[in-house]
């Protein structure tokens, strides 16, 4: 089906819904609920294409898939995968996909300034305060022992205007540096850092899970600081496309699927007890999912799962705080109105329909 009546279908459900049995008007009206929260039998299925790539923190869309949220909701849920962040961003914008899920980078925020419209709805991964997610790694035997030691010394990171561009930045910031403090490496790839960082090639790289665990297993890094306790980072999304955003009912019901995954997500592998992460009632099916999705093995899967919200709530203040820095920074051509781009209300509504 194509996608324009893809969404056609579900407003025309929407309002039948509404003018048929809820007594209410406009797209913003509450649809019939069973007692699980969901929308009753009378909604029709729908189809939803979401792109996004075969990673760890892709996990509660598997699980959506895996575990029949999606279809509880009506919702055919169509996995496009993707090789990079960035066309999924221009996917998502142009309608070819419904749903986009990756990082929050510079280029999508240029895109947006460009004219391209999408939405940033709800939470995809981010850095948060006693969590392993990324960090900051040395060689094992580097003589430096801080990160104020990295003055003057090369530092790896994927690509410029990246995620990692943006960490490093801020990271050096926060211990009185600055990004011409330092030279910055480019190095495409995660397996690229990786190899740097064994061959020292460089004083520093930034690395994301399972990968740090891998490195510090293998004796060549160390890690010097984790992101999560330097700063909250929104490092990835959910995004819609502009006519997904504006069909109040098949948002509202994607969203609702993607909060009971979350929730089933962050309950199997991120609870915590005395401090420590322990596993949950799930843990070894939810690692067994994302090991099906990823093609990695569940063992490599265990030794770093990323932070997401239990609800799937992004910190909205940092995409401001991502805007104004890459503006800062000369890596986006304008500073862009953030709240033209992100909507929490979506959320917060599905949240307030599942009544718990």
């Amino acid at each position: 089906m194509q996608k324009s009546l893809k969404l056609a279908l579900g407003s025309f459900l929407a309002l039948s819904l509404a003018l048929a049995g809820c007594g209410q008007s406009g797209g913003n009206a509450t649809p019939p609920q069973t007692e699980q929260g969901q929308e009753g039998a009378a909604a029709d299925p729908i189809a939803l294409d979401i792109g996004m790539l075969k990673l760890t923190s892709s996990a509660p869309l598997f699980i959506g898939i895996e575990k029949g949220f999606f279809a509880e909701e009506g919702i055919e849920a169509n996995a496009t995968w993707f090789d990079a962040a960035q066309p999924i961003a221009v996917a998502t914008a142009s309608g070819s996909v419904d749903v986009g899920a990756t990082g929050i980078t510079a280029s999508l925020y240029n895109m947006v300034a460009g004219g391209q419209k999408l939405v940033i709805v709800a939470d995809k991964g981010r850095e948060q305060a006693g969590y392993s997610s990324s960090a900051l790694l040395f060689p094992s035997d580097s003589p430096l022992n801080s990160i104020e030691d990295l003055k003057g010394k090369k530092v790896g990171i994927t690509q410029t205007g990246s995620t990692y561009h943006y960490m490093a930045g801020r990271l050096l910031e926060n211990h009185g540096l600055t990004l011409q403090d330092i030279e910055l490496i480019p190095l495409n790839n995660i397996k690229g850092l990786m190899e740097a960082l064994k061959s020292k090639q460089v004083d520093a790289v930034l690395l994301n899970e399972p990968n740090i665990s891998t490195v510090v297993e293998e004796g060549y890094g160390k890690v010097v600081a984790q992101i999560g306790d330097e700063m909250d980072y929104q490092t990835s999304g959910i995004f819609f496309s502009p006519a997904l955003a504006e069909n109040k009912d098949a948002a509202q019901r994607f969203l609702r699927a993607y909060i009971k995954s979350s929730r089933y997500y962050y309950d199997a592998v991120l609870n915590k007890e005395n401090g420590e992460v322990v596993p949950g009632e799930n843990y070894e099916e939810v690692v067994n999912i994302i090991a099906q999705y990823t093609d990695q093995e569940p063992d490599m899967i265990k030794k770093g799962m990323p932070y997401m919200d239990r609800d799937g709530k992004l910190l909205e203040s940092d995409i401001k705080t991502q805007v104004e820095w890459y503006a800062k920074e000369k890596l986006i051509d304008q500073v862009i109105d953030t709240t033209e781009i992100v909507n929490t209300q979506l959320l917060e509504d599905a949240l307030q329909s599942l009544g718990k």
